[in-house]
C-alpha cells in the first residue's frame, strides 16, 4: 500500500482484522479504518499495543469508522465510511 490507498477492516474478527490492520499501519497508506464499536475499538488498542504499536501508531486507525450521520443500514454505514476517507483524502495534499 502507499500513500493513495486506503485500508478499511469490516470483519469484526480480531483473527482477521488484526493482521491486516499490522500491516496497514507499517505503511504508508494515507487512511486506516476498521468496524466496530467504542468498546471494540479500546479492544484493538489493547492488543496492538501488546504487539509492539505505539500511541502514535495506532492513531492512525479511524475507529469507530466513519463520519457520525446516524447511519443505519449498510448503504448508509458506507456511504459514512467513504464520506470519512474522502474527507481525510482531501485534507491530507500529500
Amino acid at each position: 500500500p502507499d500513500m493513495r490507498t486506503a485500508i478499511v477492516t469490516l470483519t469484526h474478527d480480531p483473527k482477521l482484522d488484526d493482521p491486516a490492520l499490522e500491516k496497514a499501519l507499517r505503511s504508508k497508506a494515507f487512511y486506516i479504518g476498521a468496524l466496530g464499536s467504542t468498546r471494540t475499538q479500546a479492544k484493538r488498542v489493547d492488543r496492538l499495543t501488546a504487539a509492539g504499536f505505539d500511541e502514535a501508531a495506532i492513531g492512525r486507525i479511524h475507529g469507530p469508522i466513519g463520519l457520525d450521520i446516524s447511519a443505519q443500514s449498510p448503504a448508509e454505514i458506507a456511504v459514512s465510511i467513504l464520506g470519512e476517507i474522502i474527507g481525510v483524502m482531501r485534507r491530507d495534499p500529500a
